[in-house]
């Protein structure tokens, strides 16, 4: 007892650490509900955290209460943050439209592709069939060709709908992030773009359509300038601007664990940072009138903050940008006030500051993922011992040590950081990287003094035509990194499927990281059971089988695969919906075809069917014998059309009005038979559950 208490002792001074945890699970509890709470309820929380902080105050003379008063406080105020932040940032949400619509607006942005194709993101004018104060504020169309460049003003035909659900019960929620980006429908664009007649804009949109010109020219130029082989990674790590990276390479990127290179985020804004810190530093030390006159830290650090601000305009500020952008200006801010630039107190402001400003960050892979890795790098240089240097060693034996200081220090920082991203990349992404940790020690050196570097002086100057010389180094080290990812990702065993834990895992194995990194003292190892729930918790039994949310797409478990029954179509949520499950898609129609008898509207179970399920494509409503026939021939039947009077005597009948109300489906077959499990019972009723129909009911 005695041991322990001297613990807590050891880590008096460190429960600070503990504040953004707190404020962060605050703002979980609120995303956690399932339904909306009323705005006085955030009220509520605030003004019991300021009472909470007030008895912390004034009855905790006892270190031990103040603190756990401290973080309720905490905990309460991030309750009441998300919720605010929930009422600021809601704006119109389009409704399903029936057909096609006529749409005016300006071109916001070009957004990254997607599965469909090229997308742009457009700040409708005039939606046809939608009042002004029904209009969402954003919309994300896709488009058959090359979108128009931001500024231009455009007229579409379009198929517009709310964001879309999750692809299966209880995976990510894209609408989710849609909401808090004020995206307020998604569309395919049928017929245009058509130039259209400009209107007075307001002057915030109007910079912001400027900047983002400014950024797809000069994703193009840098195209222009290096080929579209290595110019289209170096315009995604430069704008953030996506739509020129070839499909392949961002395949092995993920298959090889580099994938976060393609993403503006905290390693990008660290290099950059720290490349002009670094310059700037020296260029200061090497005018001694200068250096004789201020500070050379403190004027790299303010360089750096300058550095951070541009690049994050430059990238165009997507979230993950912003994240990092606050995390690289609290670090330089530290070093202008004296303090340390890297340590978990500093850590610990960035995390709480990003918090309140995206209380919405704890529910993104980015950020769960981009904080566990640096609190566990910087617990690791907290932990990492200083060796002793002789002054009079032959330089050598100085370089030799010097050496395998570095590589001991890469392979311990890769090792960790592997380790603490790997429960996220788990459960969000079912994917192992075999040869992650190799490709990754092999790619760092060559992304952080090479590639990156040069990309930002590339950047600088490519608009004054002085651009081709660092970027043609930029793309030897571009090339670099893509042969070291199309090794390792086409290497035997390169990959290796995962399905998902259960939902409890992750929020365990994420505390769990955290007590393993803000802990001191050997009682910090208790976590490490916690730090592995993803990997250690057991998967139950499999969906027998799965419907997409609009009843178009139908994947049955055969062992330890996915059988698609419309191969050729909407196959992305049933890939994802396998991928979590730990199965393998099939990629042919041959598996299908040699257990059920499908044609162009509807499939029937043959006899070595592994689950007896019939379907029904077609937006046309079945006839009664039709229907009756299908009925006879399975045990579950899915109709993609509405049904006015469905029966089905001795089968589950799916129809439209069930896929509208409930999204996507899984169905679980045990002893006591069928059980359906839909995403929106899962999802619950808030500002951004819309449902497949759009509807919010």
């Amino acid at each position: 007892m005695a041991a322990l208490a001297g613990q807590f002792a050891a880590n008096a001074d460190r429960w600070s650490l503990w504040t953004p945890v707190a404020f962060g699970l605050g703002c979980a509890a609120y995303f956690a509900l399932p339904g909306e709470p009323l705005p006085f309820v955030a009220w509520s929380a605030a003004g019991l955290a300021a009472a909470a902080f007030w008895a912390s105050r004034r009855w905790g003379r006892r270190r031990i209460v103040a603190v756990a008063l401290i973080l309720i406080a905490f905990g309460l105020a991030g309750f009441a943050v998300a919720k605010l932040r929930s009422l600021a940032v809601g704006t119109p949400v389009a409704p399903a439209l029936e057909g096609p619509v006529g749409l005016s607006g300006y071109v916001l942005d070009v957004a990254n592709p997607g599965e469909g194709g090229p997308r742009m993101l457009v700040a409708p004018t005039q939606v046809e069939g939608l009042p002004p104060d029904a209009t969402p504020a954003r919309v994300r169309l896709t488009l058959r060709e090359s979108p128009p460049p931001p500024g231009s003003a455009v007229r579409v035909l379009t198929l517009l709908n709310p964001p879309p659900p999750p692809a299966s019960p209880g995976s990510y929620d894209f609408a989710r992030d849609a909401y808090f980006e004020s995206i307020g429908g998604v569309g395919f664009v049928l017929k245009g773009p058509e130039p259209a007649e400009a209107t007075q804009v307001p002057l915030r949109l109007r910079w912001t359509m400027a900047i983002n010109a400014m950024r797809w020219n000069l994703a193009q130029r840098i195209v222009r300038s290096m080929g579209r082989e290595t110019g289209g990674l170096a315009a995604a790590m430069v704008t953030g601007h996506q739509a020129f990276i070839p499909r392949e390479q961002i395949e092995d990127m993920r298959a090889s664990g580099l994938a976060h290179i393609i993403s503006i985020s905290g390693l990008h804004m660290a290099i950059v940072g720290g490349f002009v810190f670094a310059a700037a530093r020296l260029g200061v030390a090497a005018w001694p009138w200068l250096a004789l006159r201020m500070s050379s830290k403190k004027a790299a650090a303010l360089a750096g903050l300058l550095a951070v601000g541009g690049y994050l305009v430059v990238s165009g500020a997507p979230a993950p940008a912003e994240r990092a952008a606050i995390t690289a200006s609290v670090a330089f801010a530290a070093v202008l006030f004296d303090r340390r630039a890297i340590s978990l107190h500093t850590l610990a402001i960035a995390a709480l500051a990003v918090l309140v400003l995206q209380p919405e960050a704890v529910t993104e892979p980015g950020f769960q993922m981009s904080f566990s890795a640096t609190a566990a790098l910087v617990a690791l240089a907290e932990a990492w011992p200083r060796s002793v240097r002789e002054i009079n060693a032959p330089w050598p034996i100085r370089a030799a040590q010097g050496a395998l200081g570095w590589l001991a220090a890469s392979l311990a920082a890769s090792f960790v950081a592997g380790l603490a991203t790997g429960p996220f990349a788990l459960q969000h992404f079912n994917r192992m990287a075999t040869f992650g940790l190799l490709a990754n020690l092999a790619a760092a050196p060559v992304s952080s003094f090479l590639m990156m570097p040069a990309l930002a002086v590339g950047a600088v100057l490519t608009p004054f035509g002085l651009g081709d010389a660092p970027l043609a180094v930029a793309g030897w080290g571009i090339a670099g990194i893509t042969g070291i990812a199309a090794t390792a990702a086409h290497a035997p065993g390169a990959a290796l499927l995962v399905g998902s834990a259960p939902a409890w895992a992750l929020p365990m194995a994420f505390l769990g990281i955290l007590w393993v990194c803000l802990w001191r003292g050997p009682v910090r190892w208790a976590g490490l059971p916690f730090a592995l729930a993803v990997s250690l918790a057991p998967r139950g039994e499999p969906p027998a089988l799965f419907v997409a949310a609009d009843g178009a797409q139908v994947a049955v478990r055969s062992g330890d695969a996915a059988i698609l029954l419309r191969p050729e179509v909407k196959r992305f949520a049933a890939e994802r919906w396998a991928q979590r499950r730990g199965l393998a898609a099939e990629e042919d129609a041959a598996r299908r075809d040699a257990a059920y008898v499908c044609d162009r509207w509807s499939c029937r179970p043959g006899a070595a069917a592994p689950v007896s399920v019939a379907a029904v494509w077609s937006r046309k409503t079945p006839g009664a014998e039709d229907l009756a026939r299908l009925c006879a021939s399975a045990e579950v039947v899915i109709v993609r059309a509405p049904l006015q009077s469905p029966a089905c005597p001795g089968a589950i009948l799916l129809s439209g009005a069930d896929f509208a109300a409930g999204g996507s489906a899984e169905l679980y077959r045990g002893a006591e038979g069928w059980r359906l499990q839909w995403a929106q019972d899962l999802r619950g009723r808030r500002p951004w559950t819309w449902g497949a129909s759009g509807s919010g009911e």
